[in-house]
């Protein structure tokens, strides 16, 4: 252990500027208690890191949690929205497809020959609508002439007919 000391007047009138002591031997009961001094401060230390090393890395993983939740949850909005978006698009083009097929048969009708296909059409439907009608139900339906398909079609064709006429 060194330590050097400043300056000092001895008696005599020597002056002492400075003086520096070299090495001390502290007793054995001294030594051995400042020895577990060091040794507790350096456990406490060590105790000390430890603990704060450890703190962190619970903070840490605190925090990954909470970015792994709060991504999770960006990312089901972000679906979300872009199922929402995508629905909404296959809506709107089902209706312009609907739209245009609309305008297309309108279009047929009021050319030659389009009324009376649209009359046959109609006279198609209501036959089939008629046996299944027949098939499920309890209640069995007949026409005047049960027998006769063709006046079932006049039956679909003379509702058509009024439909027409009604508008």
């Amino acid at each position: 252990m060194r330590s050097t000391i400043g300056h000092y007047v001895l008696i005599g009138g020597l002056e002492c500027l400075r003086y520096e002591i070299k090495d001390i031997t502290p007793p054995k009961g001294v030594k051995v208690a400042m020895e577990k001094q060091a040794e507790a401060e350096r456990k406490k230390r060590a105790k000390v890191l430890i603990s704060e090393g450890q703190r962190q890395a619970s903070v840490n993983v605190a925090d990954g949690k909470k970015m792994a939740v709060i991504l999770e949850s960006e990312a089901a909005k972000m679906d979300q929205v872009n199922r929402a978006k995508g629905e909404a698009d296959a809506i709107f083009a089902n209706a312009q497809a609907t739209a245009r097929a609309i305008t297309e048969v309108s279009r047929a009708i009021l050319e030659n020959g389009g009324a009376d296909a649209t009359s046959l059409r109609v006279a198609e439907q209501y036959v089939e609508v008629f046996e299944k009608i027949n098939k499920s139900g309890t209640v069995m339906l007949l026409p005047q002439d049960a027998g006769d398909t063709v006046s079932l079609i006049s039956q679909a064709v003379a509702i058509h007919s009024k439909l027409s006429t009604s508008k």
